[in-house]
């Protein structure tokens, strides 16, 4: 890892990210496997926004031969960066675009610690249904985002699907007061 003489502006604004962020949903399933995934636009799309917030910003960048930096950098210019090597399966553009994606997806989800919905494995779609209105009303009762934390830590697993646009909503209405 390399990284500026100090990060400790880019340390504080790095924790107070994590602790505003919430799960990052899988909305692509792999046709191979037949597992779901966070796709590169969802993880940008979900962080974008609170990493500015936080002051801070990543950049990804190819870098020698199948190669990728990524750099988390705090608007102090404090910096970390890391650098890894991937071998696409094809030796075409087309192989090459899809191990730069991959490398991406993954780069952001360490460096930033994402938490991104596990594979449930089907039961989600098995599980009996579970009863939201309590929690619903205790995100309605929320006056900040660390309460809307704590009432989604209490949201069943294969219920948050079902939540995530409310839960949305509510920090959108949060956030413009």
């Amino acid at each position: 890892m390399e990284k500026s003489e100090t990060i400790n502006k880019l340390t504080a604004a790095l924790v107070k990210f994590q602790g505003q962020m919430l799960k990052v949903g899988k909305d692509s399933i792999n046709p191979h496997f037949k597992n779901r995934y966070a796709s590169l636009s969802t993880i940008i799309e979900a962080t974008q926004k609170p990493l500015a917030e936080c002051g801070l910003a990543i950049i990804q960048l190819p870098e020698g031969e199948n190669c990728l930096r990524t750099v988390l950098i705090h608007e102090s210019g404090e910096h970390i960066s890391e650098s890894y090597k991937m071998i696409p399966q094809r030796n075409d553009p087309q192989g090459l675009g899809s191990a730069i994606t991959y490398q991406r997806r993954y780069a952001l989800g360490a460096i930033l610690n994402l938490n991104i919905d596990e594979d449930d494995d089907g039961n989600q779609a098995s599980a009996k249904k579970v009863d939201l209105t309590g929690i619903i009303k205790e995100l309605q009762a929320c006056k900040s985002t660390d309460e809307m934390r704590k009432v989604w830590a209490k949201v069943p697993t294969g219920s948050r699907e079902e939540l995530k646009e409310t839960f949305a909503a509510k920090r959108a209405e949060l956030e413009g007061a």
